[in-house]
């Protein structure tokens, strides 16, 4: 059966993401054609960057243990929701860190993005598109976009609107289907993954 992780992709104390990353769980959970878990960046600490290699070079072969089992973690998924805020038009700095230690670990796989922010996180949403092109993942064009303004009571308390769970079920719909027809690539890599 597909996998697929939905990475919450901030740390930040008093951080509104678990309350999102919990709803796309709950979600998604309903669902019979994939496994679901949540990637939580706090449970997965990396600092920053300090593998010698570059990750296309390094081929899967890492020198750090927490390198090796972060990588163990993204290559057991076929796909990934990221759950992003937005940080000055772009995304956190432990997301982008945490993508750039691997490589060979993110092709060939589907990625979907959940965002939220004062424009709904669509800038951070742009950056992640770019990024998932040059890793060879295939980004989904369907999203979910969170506005603090109108989906936070009080900018703390989520509560999505009907709207965000139609668009919510359309963008799992699409990176399940991406993650299943992508499987065919991923058994044929010639990539080496640790």
């Amino acid at each position: 059966m597909i996998k697929i992780g939905i990475i919450l992709g901030s740390t930040r104390p008093g951080r509104k993401g678990e309350q999102v990353a919990k709803w796309v769980y709950e979600r998604a959970a309903r669902r019979r054609d994939a496994e679901f878990e949540v990637i939580d960046l706090l449970d997965n600490p990396l600092p920053h960057l300090d593998e010698p290699a570059p990750a296309p070079a390094s081929l899967g072969r890492y020198q750090h243990e927490h390198t090796r089992a972060w990588a163990d973690t993204i290559a057991s998924f076929d796909g990934f929701v990221m759950v992003t805020p937005e940080y000055n038009h772009s995304i956190p700095g432990v997301l982008k860190n945490a993508i750039d230690y691997l490589h060979a670990e993110w092709i060939n796989k589907a990625a979907g993005f959940v965002s939220y922010g004062g424009v709904g996180g669509a800038r951070a949403v742009e950056q992640l598109r770019l990024i998932c092109g040059a890793l060879q993942m295939a980004d989904v064009a369907p999203q979910v976009t969170l506005s603090l303004l109108t989906e936070f009571e009080n900018y703390t308390v989520f509560k999505p609107g009907d709207h965000n769970v139609i668009a919510l079920d359309t963008l799992l719909d699409q990176v399940v289907a991406w993650s299943t027809a992508l499987a065919p690539l991923r058994a044929a890599s010639p990539v080496a993954v640790a």
